[in-house]
C-alpha cells in the first residue's frame, strides 16, 4: 500500500486543531508557517485519520471525516470536513485532484455519504469523478446512510473494503456515534486533583492544582466540544470564564463551545465572567426565575431552560436531551463535585478524565472530585475500560470510558 509521511504535530497522538490545510500533496501550510513534516512513514488510512482531527471542533453535528486520493502512488488529493453545510472530505479530495480522481484509490475515514442534506451525496460525486476503489475505516451509523453508501458505490462498478483503523476512526467521531445514534450528547467528566484526590483546598482555593501544560489542554479540549457545563456553586466560587482559550497563536479564538450553568435556584449573578465572554451561555434551572433576573438574563442574551425534577433539582438526563435537540453532540463537563456526582449516580457519563498532579492537600474540609451518593461497594464502583494515561508536565492525565448501565431519570 502507499505510504506517505503524516504532519507532525506536538504529541504523538495528532493532537490537532483546525488551523491546518493541505496546499497540495506533500506541502502543508499553518497560517503563514510550514509544517514540518516527520520521517514516520504511515499509510494513506492513517494519514486520512490524522486529517479527519483537523476537522474535529467545527463541523458539528457533522462528523468530522478525513479522505485522502491516491493514484499511482501519489497523492492527489486531500480533504478534511468544512463545518455544516460547506464541503465534505471526499468533496475537498476530489476538488484538489480534478482530473486525476479518475481512476484512483479513495481512504476516507467514514463511509460517504448517500442522501440530500445540506449537501449532495458523496456518492454521486465519487461515481462521476470516475474513482475505482473506495476504503472506509467504518460504517456510518446514520440511519440515512448505515451501509446504503458503500452498497450504492459497489453497484457503481467501485471496488469497497470497510474496516481499516474502524476502532480509531470511530474514537475521533464518538460523540457524532452516540448523538445520531441515541439523540444524546457524549458527556465527558473532566476534573483535575491532587494525589489524595482533593480538587481544593478546605478554604476553596484551587488555583492551580493542575500544571500549565495540562491547562492548555483543557483549552483545546473545549475547542473540540459542542458544550462545557459546570454547576452554579463552580460559578459562585471561582467565576470561570469557561472559553477556549490559548488555542493556534495565542487568545480566545471566536469559535467558542455553548456554556450550560445547571443552576437549580438561578443563583447565577448576573455579573459572573461567563456571561461577558464570546459565545452563548444557557442557564439550567429548576423553577422560574423571578421577573427582575429574568429580564436581566435575557438582557444579556442567556437562554434560560426550566427542566424541574420532583425534588426540585434540575433533571439532567432531560437537560442533556434538550442538548441533544439543539444539535449539540458533546458535552464536556468540568465540575464541580456535586453536579459530577450528580451525572455520576444517573449514570449518565460516558468517557472520564482526570489530571492527577503531584499534591497533597489534606484536610478533611477539602472537597473531592466527585460528590452525589456514591456506590456503597467497591465492586459496584465505576471502572473505566480503554484507559489511557498520559503526561502533561508533572501532571498525569488518566482517561477512559465508562460500560453503560441501566440510568436514573433525576438528580
Amino acid at each position: 500500500m502507499f505510504r506517505h509521511r503524516l504532519l507532525h504535530h506536538v504529541r504523538a497522538d495528532a493532537r490537532m486543531v483546525a488551523f491546518v490545510k493541505p496546499v497540495r500533496a506533500g506541502s502543508w501550510t499553518s497560517g503563514d508557517t510550514a509544517v514540518r513534516l516527520t520521517g514516520n512513514s504511515i499509510d494513506s488510512m492513517e494519514y486520512a485519520l490524522g486529517l479527519a482531527k483537523l476537522a474535529l471542533g467545527y463541523t458539528s453535528p457533522n462528523p468530522a471525516v478525513g479522505a485522502v486520493l491516491v493514484k499511482d502512488g501519489e497523492i492527489v488529493g486531500t480533504g478534511y470536513t468544512q463545518p455544516a453545510g460547506f464541503a465534505h472530505a471526499e468533496i475537498m479530495a476530489l476538488n484538489q485532484a480534478g482530473s486525476r480522481a479518475r481512476g484512483a484509490t479513495l481512504f476516507v475515514t467514514l463511509e460517504p455519504c448517500c442522501h440530500y442534506g445540506r449537501t449532495p451525496p458523496c456518492t454521486r460525486a465519487l461515481i462521476e469523478a470516475g474513482v475505482a476503489e473506495v476504503h472506509a475505516a467504518m460504517i456510518d451509523p446514520n440511519p440515512r446512510v448505515n451501509g446504503r453508501g458503500m452498497a450504492e458505490l459497489e453497484r457503481a462498478g467501485i471496488k469497497v473494503q470497510v474496516g481499516e483503523y474502524e476502532d480509531r476512526a470511530r474514537e475521533i467521531n464518538e460523540a457524532y456515534i452516540k448523538w445520531i445514534t441515541t439523540g444524546l450528547p457524549f458527556v465527558t467528566a473532566k476534573f483535575a486533583m491532587s494525589l489524595d484526590g482533593k480538587i481544593a483546598t478546605r478554604s476553596a482555593d484551587s488555583k492551580w492544582i493542575s500544571s500549565e501544560e495540562a491547562r492548555n489542554y483543557v483549552h483545546t479540549l473545549r475547542y473540540t466540544v459542542d458544550a462545557v457545563m459546570v454547576g452554579v456553586n463552580t460559578v459562585l466560587v471561582d467565576n470561570p470564564r469557561l472559553t477556549a482559550r490559548r488555542i493556534g497563536r495565542g487568545g480566545t479564538t471566536t469559535h467558542q463551545p455553548l456554556r450550560v450553568v445547571v443552576d437549580s435556584r438561578g443563583r447565577t449573578p448576573l455579573s459572573a465572567n461567563l456571561f461577558k465572554e464570546p459565545g452563548k451561555t444557557m442557564i439550567a434551572v429548576a423553577q422560574p426565575l423571578d421577573r427582575e433576573k429574568a429580564d436581566g438574563m435575557a438582557r444579556l442574551g442567556v437562554e434560560v431552560v426550566e427542566l424541574r425534577a420532583d425534588d426540585g433539582m434540575v433533571d439532567l438526563e432531560r437537560l442533556l436531551r434538550a442538548l441533544g435537540e439543539r444539535q449539540i453532540t458533546s458535552v464536556l463537563v468540568e465540575g464541580g463535585s456535586s453536579l459530577l456526582g450528580s451525572l455520576f449516580d444517573c449514570r449518565l457519563i460516558d468517557k472520564v478524565m482526570a489530571f492527577v498532579a503531584p499534591l497533597i492537600i489534606g484536610g478533611d474540609g477539602a472537597r473531592t472530585a466527585v460528590g452525589g451518593n456514591g456506590v456503597e461497594r467497591v465492586s459496584a464502583a465505576f471502572r473505566c475500560e480503554r484507559v489511557k494515561v498520559e503526561r502533561f508536565g508533572d501532571d498525569v492525565l488518566i482517561s477512559g470510558y465508562l460500560p453503560a448501565r441501566s440510568r436514573c431519570s433525576q438528580a
